[in-house]
């Protein structure tokens, strides 16, 4: 993938320790990455953009995950919005083509969908979206884990119109940095992924105006084609963080036990039976995901029809990449010894990124549940 290349990559895993430290924001990494254009990955070059297809973006982020996972998720919530416009776009719908257009002229987006307790995620929202008599929307609540919280420039959200003559209505729309309302809290003080600073978003009376307003659907499962691009752009880009934090694992884990000697047998560990069963078994599970990744994602950039099994193979994806991240991430501190147990250590660093796998949709319970519904039909 030559926009990152192996010196850019390499300056960005040189940051990625002092940014965990610190819990201080990517900046300079966002900077080159801007300035080699991967923020207009997404964007067809008719509109000056790189023209990349959802599979060449997903071996991107793996790369970039690999050297710096904060900065592949936060950088992650950007490629979703402009990818969610690509896939419309290529479907004859172009709702969203001023994302395209934004995001060639360097405008940055984040996304700002989650809420505290809210586990219907895509299909209910705590956030007012009160109706303006020229078809804006003025937006209250308040957003969790809004990554890229000091950078964004335009900020995509939903919340619950209650008031229309159709009520309810759950409205999607876009806001600008400089739109009256706006508080970023500072309160990202995690364990993990400390540089993507996913600040929390509080809304009070957010305009967004009515050329912005994209979307007005009914609460609960839709098949319209944005929730389709938001689900496949999400789960993907997300499946491929967490492959290249797994593949970096796996790389740390065998660097490891050829520098560790057994007072034991004075042998290298890599001549440990014990360890070299689970280094290869941390591999078999490595190698089984860029292959699905790669069919998955190279479907949506065919157009293809999965009928009702799209949602099953995007939450699976998702699903066996974060789990199989931190499986490997577990494997390799076993075999790297207490080292890794040291908070300047790299594995641990890993050991603690891996851990946000599980707070990103589609969690386990709902997996299970769509899996569960795609074979079985509703209970």
């Amino acid at each position: 993938m030559t926009v990152l290349s192996p010196e850019l990559l390499d300056r960005i895993h040189s940051r990625a320790a002092g940014y965990d430290r610190d819990n201080a924001f990517f900046t300079e990494d966002l900077e080159e990455l801007k300035a080699a254009g991967y923020l207009k990955a997404f964007v067809p070059k008719e509109l000056g953009g790189l023209g990349l297809s959802l599979v060449e973006v997903a071996h991107a982020q793996s790369a970039l995950a690999a050297a710096a996972p904060a900065t592949a998720l936060a950088v992650n919530m950007h490629l979703v919005w402009t990818g969610v416009a690509k896939t419309l776009r290529d479907r004859g719908d172009d709702s969203l083509e001023f994302v395209l257009t934004d995001a060639a002229a360097g405008e940055v987006f984040a996304f700002a969908i989650s809420e505290a307790g809210n586990d219907l995620v895509l299909f209910g929202s705590a956030t007012e979206a009160k109706p303006l008599a020229d078809g804006g929307y003025a937006f209250t609540g308040t957003k969790i884990f809004t990554s890229l919280s000091p950078a964004w420039t335009r900020l995509g959200l939903f919340g619950l119109d209650s008031e229309s003559p159709d009520a309810p209505k759950l409205v999607h729309a876009f806001v600008t940095r400089d739109a009256d309302g706006i508080t970023t809290l500072d309160d990202w003080d995690t364990i993990g992924m400390r540089a993507s600073q996913s600040n929390s978003t509080r809304l009070d009376g957010v305009i967004a105006p009515a050329d912005r307003v994209v979307r007005r659907l009914k609460p609960g499962p839709n098949p319209d084609s944005l929730i389709f691009g938001i689900f496949a752009n999400f789960e993907i880009l997300v499946a491929a963080v967490y492959t290249g934090i797994a593949q970096r694992a796996l790389e740390l884990a065998v660097a490891a036990v050829k520098g560790r000697t057994s007072a034991r047998t004075g042998l290298s560990k890599d001549k440990d039976p014990n360890v070299r069963w689970k280094i290869a078994d941390a591999a078999l599970a490595v190698d089984a995901l860029p292959p699905q990744l790669d069919a998955i994602a190279g479907d949506i950039d065919a157009l293809a029809d999965r009928g009702d099994q799209w949602f099953r193979g995007l939450v699976g994806i998702k699903s066996r990449a974060t789990r199989t991240a931190k499986y490997v991430v577990d494997q390799a501190v076993g075999v790297a010894g207490g080292a890794a147990f040291s908070s300047s250590s790299e594995l641990g660093r890993l050991y603690r990124d891996v851990l946000a796998g599980g707070f990103h949709p589609s969690n386990e319970d709902s997996v299970h549940s769509t899996v569960a519904n795609a074979l079985l039909g509703p209970e």
